[in-house]
């Protein structure tokens, strides 16, 4: 059964903000993904050095059940103001459930990311749905998934 969790986007404070939730939770962050670390994609520009050290994703395990995850946004990802400056993270337990889920919650929405495998080892997709709110869907493959 899929998990539901929040994911905030950030112009640039993602580190400093998961290290004040660290702080305030008592746990620690297990990975920092810098988007320094993305290898180069085609048709996309190189990427400029003031964001490589940028927060590309990041978790925060909160409770057994429950993970805050976050990033910071990069020119060109959308403008992210108060109000869309988070996302539905679901995790589910299957590429069929991702799909599902996608094709579904999708319907009527704008697709920003296609449900895809991604170079850090995860079947996953983003869209903002028929009402303006933001999704993400994520499996992660336990024979191809890196720590994140």
């Amino acid at each position: 059964m899929a998990t539901v969790n929040p994911y905030l986007t950030f112009h640039g404070q993602c580190e400093e903000a998961f290290k004040f939730y660290e702080s305030a939770f008592g746990s620690k962050v297990p990975f920092w993904g810098r988007f320094g670390e993305m290898p180069p994609m085609e048709g996309m520009p190189p990427l400029a050095d003031e964001y490589k050290n940028h927060i590309m994703h990041v978790s925060l395990p909160i409770s057994k059940e429950t993970t805050l995850m976050g990033s910071d946004s990069l020119p060109g990802m959308g403008e992210y103001k108060n109000g869309n400056d988070f996302s539905v993270s679901i995790n589910t337990d299957s590429r069929e459930e991702a799909l599902n889920l996608f094709t579904k919650l999708s319907e009527g929405g704008k697709v920003t990311m296609e449900l895809q495998d991604t170079f850090w080892g995860v079947y996953f997709g983003m869209w903002e749905d028929k009402f303006g709110i933001q999704w993400m869907v994520n499996y992660d493959d336990p024979e191809k998934v890196q720590a994140h």
